[in-house]
């Protein structure tokens, strides 16, 4: 099992981690949350609903990481030749992401701290590390937070297609951006395997 999940009985998934991955996995997820940044304010009246009903930004993100994260949600992949189409894209993705955005930044926090608080409540086994037990809904807040630090590297690392990760394989170690490559790889793998245990 070591490195990769496997089903549990009745449904959700485990994997063993060495203190190097947990610390490796709790710092990336914890940098997620940081770039993701904090959910809306409360209203200042004290409303509890205010936030529900907050509108969020209408522009992209500036940081390239949190535009993969949140894209705009009207692209024409050829670039939209017409002005006029182009216009409507835009404005069509600004309120797209005024009413959606907010949410979707509380549940990428809210898979990156149920990594944190599944990876700071394991006990440890010893020297090899621990076992990391997952309810179906953990693992599924697992996937999206995977998923969500794979983007975030390989924006880092400018990763657009396959190509590009046939690209890393062949970096020299001696590459500043080798360590990254090998998170973003194994990261991959984690994925693949969690995908597989929740598949029916």
């Amino acid at each position: 099992m070591p490195g990769t999940f496997e089903p549990l009985p009745g449904g959700g998934a485990a994997v063993a981690l060495d203190d190097v991955e947990i610390s490796i996995i709790r710092s990336l997820a914890v940098q997620l949350l940081e770039l993701i940044g904090p959910g809306p304010a409360e209203d200042a009246s004290g409303d509890p609903l205010a936030e529900l009903f907050a509108e969020g930004p209408s522009e992209p993100p500036a940081d390239p990481v949190l535009r993969r994260l949140f894209p705009d949600a009207y692209r024409d992949p050829e670039g939209a030749p017409d002005p006029r189409a182009a216009e409507e894209q835009k404005a069509y993705s600004a309120e797209f992401r005024r009413y959606t955005e907010n949410d979707l930044r509380a549940g990428k926090r809210d898979n990156a701290l149920a990594v944190i608080r599944s990876l700071d409540a394991l006990t440890p086994a010893g020297d090899t590390g621990a076992v990391l037990k997952l309810s179906p809904e953990e693992s599924r807040r697992w996937l999206g937070a995977l998923n969500d630090l794979r983007l975030a590297i390989g924006s880092r690392l400018d990763i657009t297609d396959e190509d590009d990760t046939d690209r890393l394989y062949r970096l020299p170690d001696e590459d500043p951006r080798k360590p990254m490559v090998m998170a973003y790889l194994w990261l991959g793998g984690l994925q693949e395997t969690l995908v597989s245990t929740l598949m029916p």
